[in-house]
Formats: C-alpha cells, structure tokens, sequence
C-alpha cells in the first residue's frame, strides 16, 4: 500500500473479526517496525507487552476494567482483538544515557526536559506499529489504561516498577464496528492549526 493510502485509511478500529487470529510473522513486524523510531539521544527508552494468548488477553481486560459497571459496548468488541500490545515508556534510560559523557547532564536533573521524551519516543514507536497494522489491511486502536488501574495491571503481569504504561494497541482483522460519535466534530481547518512564518495575534490578517 503506497503510504499516502495508509494515512489516508488511518482511523481507530474498534471492532475486529474474534474468528480470524494474526499469523506470528505478522505479530512480529508490526512489532520491529516499531522499534525503528527516532528516541532522544538514541536512548530507546521503551519495551512492549506483546499479547496473544486468550488467557493474557483476558487478563489484560480484567486488570484494567473500571470497577463497578459492565463494559461498554465499544469495550466488548475492542476485547475480540487477537493482539494487544501494551506500549510502555522507562523514564530512567534517558537519564542515565543523557548523563552519559556525550550529554553531561551528570545531574540527571529532569528540568532540563521541556517535555517527557520518554513518552513522546514510545508514542512514536507506538504510531509506527499502528501505521504497519494499516498498511497490512488490519484494524488498530490506541487506547489509554485508566489511571485507577495502572497499579492492579502493573502487579497482573509483574511490570517493574520504572516503566510507565503508555497505552496499549488493540489489533486485529476488522469485524462489527462502529465509528466514535467524536468524529462527528470533524477535523479542524487547516488554517487553524497550521502557522507559517509566524503565529499571527488575534485579528491580524
């Protein structure tokens, strides 16, 4: 698929076939067109939960599942995703690899970040696998672990404690979905989001 098609097809799938697993080899380089992303100082601060088997698919779901409530009718077609890939960002790898000579910030004083890197890296990694997962005729969706059960999921699959869950790829061959009712607010224009030369003041021509 020529790339311009991939961006163009690229939406959050958030139904998919439960009777059509995905060939390892497929797993497998969705997985490594990942870890082709750019990182900071080459620091490649990130690592991925890879899930496959029904019993770890399901375990994910339980751990993260918001107490008190059934899931929605969106979460029950997101859980028949034969792939879940749980993208997790490690703050201290940047820290000590920009302590590193090369750096000098010996320090390891975080306000010389203006952003958290760490994530920003593991997002990039996150974006390719889901571009690779469109460019194979699958279905993907990026979607967050609610906060209140980081801790539970964390302990379910035995994460150490210095990695910080980003979020998690859903992927899958499409199946019964239906598109977010966000998307009826549509994209913003163009002109209100992209600046050249210079960010004009309110009321400028």
């Amino acid at each position: 698929m020529e790339f311009d098609e991939v961006v163009r097809r690229r939406r959050m799938v958030r139904g998919y076939d439960p009777d059509r697993p995905l060939p390892p080899e497929l797993v497998d380089k969705i997985v490594r067109h990942g870890l082709r992303a750019p990182s900071a100082g080459f620091s490649q601060g990130w690592s991925f939960l890879v899930l496959t088997a029904a019993e770890d698919r399901d375990r994910f779901w339980a751990s993260t599942a918001s107490a008190g409530g059934a899931p929605d009718g969106w979460l029950r077609r997101m859980s028949t995703a034969p792939l879940i890939i749980v993208a997790f960002s490690n703050k201290s790898v940047y820290l000590d690899r920009y302590a590193e000579s090369d750096k000098g910030w010996t320090d390891r004083d975080e306000a010389r970040w203006p952003v958290p890197y760490w994530d920003i890296d593991t997002g990039f990694a996150a974006l390719l696998m889901h571009l690779t997962a469109v460019n194979e005729g699958l279905g993907s969706c990026f979607i967050g672990l609610p906060a209140a059960t980081v801790g539970d999921f964390k302990n379910a699959f035995g994460v150490p404690d210095e990695f910080t869950p980003i979020g998690a790829l859903t992927v899958g061959y499409p199946g019964a979905d239906k598109r977010s009712p966000s998307l009826r607010r549509g994209r913003r224009p163009v002109a209100d989001v992209v600046h050249h030369g210079r960010w004009a003041s309110a009321g400028e021509v």
